[in-house]
């Protein structure tokens, strides 16, 4: 439904985005992932036709998106990281005008509108003012906008920035009811959580690059065949580069005066990694045995947290 090839954006002396190439197919929750600043909102812009690319092309439903924009930005949803609706209209009228921008006839848009509004469960509340609605409910009218001409894509870019657990845990199975009716969906985040539960594969990026895509499984093992190791202790003085046994062994992920993660270099018997994780020249006080997570690979790729 959704294919990037090379994406390139430049902002005077700023690479922006670089190079991003991805697919999304219909009925796919397709993961971007990366901190603020990594080129994800940029992507978004290039992709809907706010920003035109430097280099690259985006191709929607099979065909070019400059070959016809007004035909692939109809098959496309977007939602923006800021809100965008008008507080001082109630929620269906909300999602009516931005129906009838879409292209739905007048009378389509009203019971287009009330079918939107069961399916996020704020029938009850349709036409109160939207500056009564709490942080979660815009969030979910946000949604709703782009929804209305029933897309077969659809771009959310950081839809739960700012809610709480519960508003965000709503939205996030109304989307997975959206793939699962075949919606192809490009979701930006920077929340591990969301994009370990949330989408089918995962796309890291930063500084403008995508480092990494692939499933959860397989974005694990690319830190570790087997399991982690978090190792508690002091760790000040230390140089494991100076240690062969360890170098050869283990590779260290990321390191402060108390706590190391480590990955084996190898498929080893975890119980065979921690006999020499305790033989080393510095005694620890603490191994815990880890799976990988996002945030692993990501301390991998790029050597830094994503909160960052």
């Amino acid at each position: 439904m959704l294919q990037l090839n090379d994406l390139a954006k430049n902002f005077g002396g700023l690479r922006a985005v670089d190079g991003v190439s991805l697919k999304v197919s219909a009925g796919e929750t397709y993961g971007l992932l990366g901190p603020n600043g990594a080129g994800k909102t940029t992507t978004i812009s290039m992709i809907s036709g706010l920003l035109r690319p430097d280099q690259g092309s985006v191709v929607v439903d099979g065909q070019d998106f400059w070959g016809n924009p007004a035909r692939s930005q109809r098959l496309m949803g977007v939602v923006p990281q800021e809100v965008a609706l008008y507080d001082e209209l109630s929620g269906l009228d909300n999602l009516c005008f931005w129906g009838r921008l879409a292209g739905l006839a007048r009378t389509e848009v009203k019971p287009r509108a009330a079918e939107v509004l069961e399916a996020l469960s704020l029938a009850d509340r349709s036409r109160e003012p939207v500056r009564n609605y709490s942080g979660g409910m815009k969030r979910r009218i946000n949604i709703g906008c782009a929804l209305m001409h029933r897309p077969k894509l659809l771009l959310l870019d950081e839809p739960t920035v700012g809610i709480d657990p519960q508003a965000r845990q709503n939205i996030l199975d109304f989307i997975r009811r959206l793939a699962r009716d075949g919606t192809a969906i490009l979701y930006t985040t920077h929340y591990l959580e969301e994009a370990e539960t949330l989408c089918d594969r995962v796309g890291i990026i930063d500084n403008g690059r995508l480092l990494a895509e692939g499933t959860l499984a397989e974005l694990q093992a690319r830190v570790s065949r087997t399991a982690l190791f978090l190792i508690e202790g002091r760790f000040a003085d230390a140089r494991p580069e100076e240690w062969p046994a360890f170098s050869e062994r283990f590779t260290l992920i990321q390191h402060t005066p108390r706590q190391w993660l480590v990955a084996a270099r190898e498929d080893r018997d975890p119980a065979d990694c921690l006999r020499d994780l305790l033989e080393l020249p510095v005694r620890p006080d603490n191994v815990t045995l880890k799976r990988p997570s996002l945030n692993d690979v990501f301390l991998q790729l790029t050597g830094r947290e994503l909160r960052e």
